[in-house]
């Protein structure tokens, strides 16, 4: 009888053990792509007919495009940081990417500005649960590859709630550029040429082969974090040439800058270099799509896609134009901070479907603990919500999304904080203290100032904004009692009559048929198959 009885209790184990197996295999797998530096018109689904993107866009034509999306800042480190944690930077006071100085510090830039920037948080704080934490807590896999530069050593993805990092440390470039040698102590160099995207890109399949849920009965979250498009811009010759002809075949406008109010802003696609940086990221996220599809786990796997802040226009290596759009990353302006921003649903989304509702990178917190089954947690995801409802198409309330950057961009986008309600955008400068209201669905490239007809509008507006950056806490720049005029002065006269022609003259040398950046195109002839 006791045997019996013990029978009965081992064959309940195993019957229970593998009804939670079953469970848990059957909870969506989650793809998370995250691109660095990449422009709301830098795919071929979001209008570019310069830059080839078919991996890409077949997230997006398969699942939901946010034609609002938007990142929660002007520029990467803050972006990320409400990615991690649901909040808006104001809250969590990762204002401005993490080295930039502040304070005094700023004047060693030499950019003779009227006020000093802001002190800012300079980890990722770990009192907060963050999304690959609660996920963690919800019985999924965790894994990082690629950027983070979410703080120095002790805030490092593995410090965050990722089981695995590959890549992830406090640098927010890639060192060593995009062709092995690598200079990463998160990332082995294996051989000498090879494409940093494709790495990452290979890093996350071999997770998802040796995590398979099918096998282990455990849901993944993959987070692949590309360094692409960031600076500095490097492809192969093959790339380069084949976007060289393109661009001749298109027609090579005489000029593609114009001044803005620091620096000269890029008004053109037709980078063939940066082409091929992209082309090189779309060709990384195509091999990891089609590892799904091999795998069978396409059709249990959640794959969201968007980028970090605007496409480069100004600073950097003023790489592309985000038009329609005004300006680019680290400005105020759309093309600052609007981004692609796709999630795929298997069973949910429609296929090619396009939501207006205005989101933020906020928001992708609370919609996956939605979508994995976990419980949600308001208390940190504080200014993030739920957008699942939409994919059931419901209608949700309209919300305030708020955007705080008491600094001076690399780019030359000024201390300003803004407001978008509905249609609404507001932007709050803090030099002079003026306002800015633009009607989005009539004024998408963000022309026409209505604060002189609607003051009504800009004082609502500006109080809700205010009422807000009170009560988080919001800090702000301060006047810099050595600003000077005539500093200021001959800086603008520099940019805009030394360094616009050089950049002109740089741009027209990259598309000649004798360009060479140096004797191994930035070592990826190096590679040995």
């Amino acid at each position: 009888m006791q045997r019996f009885y013990i029978s009965i209790l081992c064959l309940f184990f195993v019957c229970s053990t593998a009804c939670q197996k079953q469970q848990s295999s059957d909870r969506p797998n989650i793809l998370f792509i995250l691109a660095d530096d990449l422009g709301y018109t830098d795919l071929s689904c979001m209008g570019s007919t310069f830059y080839e993107t078919p991996n890409i866009d077949r997230i997006a034509n398969e699942g939901t495009n946010f034609t609002n999306g938007y990142a929660a800042s002007r520029v990467c480190s803050p972006s990320r940081a409400s990615i991690m944690s649901g909040k808006f930077p104001a809250r969590h006071d990762i204002t401005v990417h993490i080295g930039s100085p502040s304070g005094e510090d700023w004047r060693k830039r030499n950019r003779f500005t009227k006020l000093l920037p802001a002190e800012y948080q300079h980890n990722l704080p770990k009192v907060y649960i963050t999304m690959p934490e609660a996920l963690k807590q919800a019985g999924y896999k965790t894994f990082f590859t690629g950027k983070w530069h979410l703080g120095d050593k002790g805030s490092w993805p593995e410090n965050h709630g990722f089981d695995i990092n590959v890549g992830g440390w406090s640098s927010g470039g890639p060192r060593g550029g995009y062709f092995s040698p690598y200079e990463n102590p998160k990332l082995e160099n294996r051989k000498d040429g090879e494409n940093l995207s494709h790495r990452l890109a290979k890093e996350t399949v071999n997770f998802i082969q040796e995590n398979n849920p099918q096998n282990t009965g455990k849901p993944f979250f993959a987070y692949l974090s590309f360094y692409a498009v960031h600076s500095p811009i490097q492809t192969t010759e093959e790339k380069w040439r084949k976007y060289r002809d393109k661009a001749e075949q298109q027609g090579v406008a005489q000029s593609a800058y114009k001044m803005g109010k620091f620096l000269p802003i890029r008004q053109t696609q037709d980078n063939p270099v940066y082409a091929g940086l992209v082309e090189q990221m779309d060709e990384a996220v195509g091999h990891v799509l089609s590892a799904l599809d091999e795998l069978g786990l396409e059709k249990n796997t959640i794959v969201v896609f968007t980028s970090d802040n605007g496409g480069v226009a100004a600073g950097d290596n003023f790489s592309t134009s985000n038009k329609p759009l005004r300006a680019g990353k680290g400005y105020q302006f759309e093309g600052g901070i609007r981004e692609p921003y796709f999630i795929k649903i298997p069973g949910l989304s429609k296929r090619g479907e396009k939501i207006d509702y205005p989101v933020s990178g906020t928001d992708f917190y609370p919609t996956l603990l939605e979508l994995a089954g976990a419980q949600q947690l308001p208390q940190e995801h504080n200014d993030g919500i739920n957008l699942v409802p939409l994919f059931k198409g419901k209608v949700l309330a309209e919300r305030a999304l708020i955007w705080h950057f008491p600094h001076y961009g690399n780019q030359g986008g000024e201390p300003s904080s803004i407001i978008r309600r509905g249609n609404w955008k507001l932007i709050h400068y803090y030099e002079d203290g003026r306002n800015e209201l633009y009607n989005l669905s009539k004024d998408l490239s963000e022309t026409t100032d209505l604060t002189e007809t609607h003051p009504d509008k800009v004082q609502e507006l500006n109080k809700e904004l205010f009422d807000y950056l009170t009560e988080v806490g919001a800090k702000f720049p301060i006047p810099d009692p050595e600003y000077s005029e005539t500093q200021a002065i001959e800086f603008l006269h520099k940019m805009e009559y030394d360094k616009m022609p050089a950049l002109e003259k740089q741009r027209m040398k990259m598309l000649s048929n004798e360009f060479d950046p140096n004797s191994n195109w930035w070592g990826s002839k190096a590679t040995v198959d």
